[in-house]
């Protein structure tokens, strides 16, 4: 059966993925989605994406995503996401972590709703586990898919404990305070 994986992997909106394949559940896909393309040079040749969304963890049985997380630079990228995606999200589970975002949401959008969190240290796997209540060494000996697979079980018995509040207010959220770096730069 076709998802919503494939499909946009036939249209070229997959980018800098690491993994790509069937899981227990449907089709399973990390890496990047492109938001905006960048420029056409030449009938070979494309600019890097203008935005894309980080360190996406998806799951699909069908046309929709029945789970969503990703990182989102700017919270005014937003708008352009759903506007891309927002019809392969209906009623799953859809988390996205925002760098410029003061606190914590859980907001409704066109009927959908999202749970956006914070991103200032860390990345979207490990925030994803730590929702989903696992470790690394839960995982330590699996492969790519079942790692999927056991964080996507887990996180749909996971009750996100977060404020409840309007579009209006995420939109309201957004902070001048960047991701933290660690590490040489």
């Amino acid at each position: 059966m076709s998802t919503v994986i494939d499909k946009l992997s036939e249209e070229k909106k997959l980018w800098q993925g690491s993994f790509n394949g069937e899981l227990s559940v449907g089709k399973g896909y990390r890496g990047d989605l492109i938001i905006e393309a960048g420029r056409v040079i030449s009938a070979d040749k494309q600019m890097p994406p203008k935005s894309v969304v980080r360190q996406v963890i998806a799951v699909a049985n069908g046309e929709q995503f029945n789970y969503f997380a990703g990182e989102l630079e700017h919270l005014d990228y937003f708008e352009e996401l759903f506007n891309v995606y927002g019809d392969y999200f209906k009623d799953g589970i859809y988390t996205l972590f925002i760098i410029d975002l003061d606190k914590d949401i859980k907001f409704e959008y066109k009927g959908t709703t999202f749970y956006a969190f914070v991103l200032d240290e860390s990345s979207v796997w490990n925030e994803s586990l730590e929702h989903a209540d696992l470790s690394k060494g839960d995982l330590k000996k699996l492969g790519s898919a079942q790692k999927i697979d056991t964080l996507y079980e887990a996180i749909k018995s996971t009750s996100f404990r977060i404020h409840e509040g309007s579009y209006e207010e995420f939109k309201s959220l957004k902070s001048t305070v960047g991701k933290t770096v660690f590490g040489a730069v």
